[in-house]
């Protein structure tokens, strides 16, 4: 029998990144589009800024197998629009039931995640604190501080990314904001469409 080689991986954490892995992308400013609430503000740092890096991703993707994992590291930079900080995309695994863990090696974040039937957990993360996103939860990464947030990622290979899931609902329930003295709160996502809670159990 010819058995999967095993691997080992450098992660550069000044660089945020994971050396070797074979898989990288970039998603700049103009791919932001309709992520943010004032839109205006967007469009005008877009048209400035189109190519500026919001987050890359550096990852190890060995097979799409049930039962193996693909691993990586996010690096996503410090910023905001008209007060919205700095996010990804977000979005709930393919097949849903796929649960998956965040190691922040660098920074301040929080993990925004939202359940079916509209539960909101919001979870800050530092320097070595572990994230763990239970299956069926709509998640989404926000850079919070004034550096560099960088994670540490695992899940499973068939897991699958669902982004429309977000698009529909106009996003998710709540927006992560800046506040005086560099801060954060959430406030509600005044678009925010609900979604049918089959929309996270139809793929289980």
């Amino acid at each position: 029998m010819e058995w999967m080689e095993p691997r080992s991986f450098a992660v550069d954490v000044p660089a945020g990144s994971m050396r070797g892995g074979g898989s990288c992308y970039q998603k700049r400013l103009k791919d932001m589009a309709g992520q943010y609430a004032n839109a205006a503000v967007f469009a005008q740092m877009a048209a400035a800024s189109a190519d500026a890096v919001v987050y890359e991703v550096t990852d190890h993707r060995p097979s799409q197998r049930a039962g193996d994992l693909i691993t990586g590291v996010t690096r996503m930079s410090p910023g905001d629009v008209a007060g919205e900080y700095f996010m990804t995309r977000g979005h709930l695994h393919g097949v849903a039931d796929r649960p998956e863990m965040y190691f922040c090696l660098a920074g301040k974040g929080v993990m925004l995640m939202e359940a079916p039937d509209g539960q909101t957990r919001v979870l800050e993360m530092t320097a070595n604190t572990i994230c763990y996103v239970p299956p069926c939860w709509i998640h989404r990464s926000v850079n919070v501080g004034p550096t560099d947030f960088v994670t540490l990622f695992c899940y499973p290979a068939d897991s699958g990314q669902d982004y429309d899931i977000i698009a529909r609902s106009n996003g998710m329930r709540l927006r992560v904001m800046k506040t005086a003295g560099a801060g954060w709160e959430t406030i509600a996502n005044a678009g925010y469409q609900p979604r049918a809670q089959s929309s996270g159990r139809a793929r289980v």
